[in-house]
């Protein structure tokens, strides 16, 4: 999975919108939305969330967990962790980005929130790079993380398959070298037993 998949998957997730228009019942493939009627908070996938309000058809209202308060608790929380915390939302980064890119305007405090999030992603990443890191140098096959959203998962994909290939190359030169040196005896020992052979010395 690429980050493009990600936020793709990201685009379902559900936000509440205030729409500005009346329409029936929307009948899609995942689940109907609607009824729309002015000033009546719904419930819509964030791909159409996004749309109307580039349409100017509503006002996009940000989940609970978008908020300086909750994000500045969270923050706190993952500091205070030696682990990963749980996140409120599975795709918390992408909700995040894409709502800024169409609606900041809508998100109270958005310069605050912005930083809190890229703040918890910075600390949550810092852990990533420090268990894999340990997991390399532990030399184990495989190992269990907790609490990783999807973005993550693809991050720290990247960042094991970097340090196991570097790994991995480190390991070759070892071998490579450990490979020369024996021959090197060997061609050491092979060249004084000939020179002792050659001077009637006798083992």
């Amino acid at each position: 999975m690429q980050c493009a998949d990600a936020e793709f998957i990201a685009e379902k997730t559900l936000v509440t919108v205030v729409p500005s228009f009346s329409h029936d019942v929307i009948y899609l493939i995942t689940g109907d939305v609607g009824p729309f009627l002015p000033s009546t908070p719904v419930q819509v996938p964030l791909w159409m969330a996004l749309n109307m309000k580039q349409r100017r058809q509503c006002h996009i209202r940000p989940p609970e967990w978008l908020s300086k308060e909750y994000l500045e608790e969270k923050k706190r929380e993952e500091i205070d962790s030696p682990v990963f915390t749980k996140m409120p939302c599975e795709h918390y980064l992408e909700v995040t980005q894409m709502l800024f890119d169409v609606a900041a305007a809508d998100i109270p405090d958005a310069s605050e929130v912005r930083t809190l999030v890229k703040d918890i992603w910075d600390i949550r990443q810092a852990k990533l790079r420090s268990s894999v890191d340990a997991f390399v140098k532990s030399d184990e096959v495989h190992a269990k993380v907790d609490n990783l959203t999807q973005m993550e998962v693809i991050t720290v994909r990247r960042l094991l398959c970097g340090a196991l290939n570097h790994l991995n190359k480190l390991r070759q030169v070892i071998r490579q070298a450990r490979r020369l040196c024996c021959l090197h005896k060997k061609s050491s020992f092979l060249f004084f037993f000939s020179a002792s052979l050659g001077s009637g010395f006798v083992c």
